[in-house]
């Protein structure tokens, strides 16, 4: 049995002194190599953890149980109505829904078809950013663009001191604009790193949009409230950057370090994705970390929104540099053996219309949107637009969206923010989920982004088997992380919000001495679906984005600003603070799910990271085939649990 030992300066894991004793009295054990000392005791530290893992299992604490859940059932897919499916036998409750989900896989394979049938395969759809927007064809430029709502078009810019009347559109009975501007001297007529603009006239009215599919775009720096401005980014072959490191293989577990690279740096200003990748991902290499997940990459006007406003959707973002930098970035995290995640924010757009993508939304009708018409159109909480992903063309954009990420930058898989929002009619604004399955699989239920994102799981792990696929969904709606062959939606991990949220209820509303250990244990740590792989975290950026406190000021509150440096005695307050943060994240990486995630900040605790994700190695404790919490002392504030690896 092991002890979870901690202190404010250098954290470790310890071997039990003595099988003797029963409990630890009331205190903090420090140290490290084979022993430990007992500093002052601190009655206030709420809880103390046990944690084991059977005897039976070698030094090298390898698994000697293998569990396969799913068993060897697979369902039919061709002619699509099984009356079994393996989730059934797994939960009994879903076969009540088997309509529902008859349903659902019948218009995925329906829609799967058409576009097979059309375009002619999922593969080839989602090569949609070589055909849209500005691309090189047998020596010429060739601009097209999805605007059915307009009368006429052209495409102006830099290249034509914006002036368009050479340079007129001419569309498809498909809403399809084009125009071929043959090279100059062998030299494209488009300037690379110049700027360009769609032109088009509705109801009489000409308006001017940046490019959908633009690559770059950036603002001028210098204007406040300045609108973006697209920027055709077009580098010849020697200043376009060449990846020169394989991606690594994918982890059985990931261990995610979230990071916004715009408020990394160390000086003050915007950090820059070369910054990042030589000054913080060695050190995320040195903490053990396998897994980086970077929010905020696709094009944003709002810099407050954190990535969550997006404007333009395969652009990189400008603030940190350019995508030969951001490639750069990637590749580096590839040579340390780092997997790279993106956020994706397919769930809405921003409702920016000069610099944005809800700018082609002129009052037509959704057939001939992006986005759906009315009230749906919009999501109310954020002020967003909502995607009409029944149609064609979003389906094209949204997916080639997703390749085009993987195909020119080397992704390694996505998170899916937002899910929620997705998955509902009502976006899920002013719902509490209780659990019922009714409030997941009915007339609520927003079918066609469910078949988005079926098509978009299948895809990304039909071009790379290895991806990783996280969903953000605050619902808790089922099937969510099952195989869509299998009638799910196809998601590697459920990334589930309530953990955080959890622990800073218990900060923030509820004294120390009374947590209830069996809620820490069933109510936050336990509450989720074991049939699906979750990701567990202890603090999510959120907490910092709408103002509320972090953690550590929770605990620490002003003394953080004060009390921690290593040239004075450290306060009560600070060694409790962050022994107990310490123990939250241990028993939350161990105990909460089948994955880590930690949000940057707390760089004050990298030594116990370390420490925690080289016990993960060692340990397997997130591929653990079983948990067990064996006993919960309320008096003690203690929590004993085995972990089976």
């Amino acid at each position: 049995m092991l002890w979870l030992t901690s202190s404010s300066s250098s954290p470790s894991l310890l071997p039990r002194p003595s099988p003797a004793a029963d409990r630890p009295a009331p205190g903090i054990i420090a140290g490290g190599g084979g022993g430990g000392k007992r500093l002052t005791p601190v009655p206030s530290l709420p809880f103390l953890i046990r944690w084991s893992w059977p005897r039976k299992v070698d030094a090298k604490c390898k698994s000697f149980v293998s569990v396969t859940a799913r068993g060897n059932k697979t369902a039919a897919t061709n002619g699509y109505g099984s009356d079994h499916l393996p989730m059934y036998d797994l939960d009994p409750k879903l076969a009540k829904f088997k309509d529902h989900f008859n349903y659902t896989m019948q218009r995925y394979l329906e829609q799967k078809h058409l576009i097979e049938k059309h375009e002619g395969s999922l593969e080839e759809f989602s090569k949609g950013y070589l055909k849209f927007g500005i691309n090189t064809e047998h020596g010429a430029s060739v601009y097209r663009e999805w605007a059915p709502a307009a009368e006429e078009a052209q495409l102006v810019g830099d290249f034509n001191n914006w002036n368009g009347s050479r340079h007129k559109m001419t569309k498809d009975n498909f809403g399809v604009w084009s125009i071929r501007i043959s090279h100059v001297n062998g030299k494209p007529a488009i300037p690379h790193n110049s700027k360009v603009k769609f032109r088009f006239k509705h109801d009489g009215v000409w308006v001017e949009r940046i490019p959908a599919w633009i690559r770059y775009a950036t603002v001028t720096a210098s204007k406040s409230g300045a609108p973006y401005d697209g920027v055709h980014w077009d580098p010849p072959t020697s200043e376009r950057y060449v990846f020169n490191h394989p991606r690594p293989p994918k982890p059985g577990v990931p261990r995610i370090y979230e990071v916004h690279v715009g408020v990394s740096g160390r000086q003050l200003g915007v950090g820059t994705y070369r910054e990042f990748a030589d000054n913080v991902l060695p050190r995320l290499r040195a903490t053990n970390y396998n897994t980086i997940q970077l929010m905020a990459i696709m094009e944003h006007s709002d810099s407050a929104s954190f990535g969550y406003y997006v404007t333009n959707f395969f652009a990189v973002s400008s603030r940190s540099g350019t995508p030969e930098d951001l490639k750069y970035l990637i590749d580096k995290a590839h040579s340390l053996g780092l997997c790279v995640l993106m956020d994706v924010v397919h769930s809405h757009a921003s409702n920016n219309v000069i610099d944005g993508l809800n700018g082609y939304d002129v009052g037509q009708n959704a057939r001939e949107s992006y986005f759906y018409t009315g009230d749906k159109g919009y999501n109310k909480m954020w002020n967003g637009r909502m995607f009409n992903y029944a149609n064609w063309e979003v389906l094209r954009f949204l997916l080639s969206n997703l390749r085009y990420w993987m195909d020119e930058f080397m992704f390694d898989g996505f998170r899916f923010v937002g899910v929620t929002s997705m998955l509902y009619n009502h976006n899920g604004i002013n719902m509490s989920f209780t659990g019922s399955y009714k409030e997941y699989f009915g007339l609520d239920t927003n079918v066609d982004a469910v078949v988005y994102m079926m098509l978009a799981n299948h895809l990304v792990h039909k071009l790379l088997p290895e991806a990783t696929v996280v969903a953000v969904d605050a619902s808790g709606m089922p099937v969510i992380c099952w195989p869509v062959d299998e009638g799910g939606v196809g998601f590697d991990y459920r990334q589930g919000m309530t953990i955080p949220d959890r622990w800073i209820d218990y900060l923030e509303n509820t004294g120390n001495q009374q947590w209830s250990m069996s809620s820490v244990i069933s109510q936050t740590l336990t509450n989720r679906r074991y049939t699906e792989k979750f990701i567990a975290y202890a603090e999510r950026q959120n907490h910092s984005i709408i103002g509320d406190k972090i953690m550590a000021f929770l605990l620490m509150e002003w003394e953080m600003y004060s009390g921690m440096s290593n040239m004075d005695p450290h306060s009560p307050t600070i060694d409790r603070g962050i022994a107990l943060q310490k123990m939250i994240h241990f028993i939350t990486m161990s105990f909460g799910g089948n994955s880590y995630l930690k949000y940057m900040g707390n760089e004050y605790m990298n030594a116990f990271d370390q420490a925690m994700n080289t016990l993960d190695d060692k340990c397997s404790l997130l591929s653990s085939s079983k948990q067990t919490a064996n006993d919960m002392k309320e008096d003690e504030k203690v929590i004993n649990y085995t972990i089976f690896s």
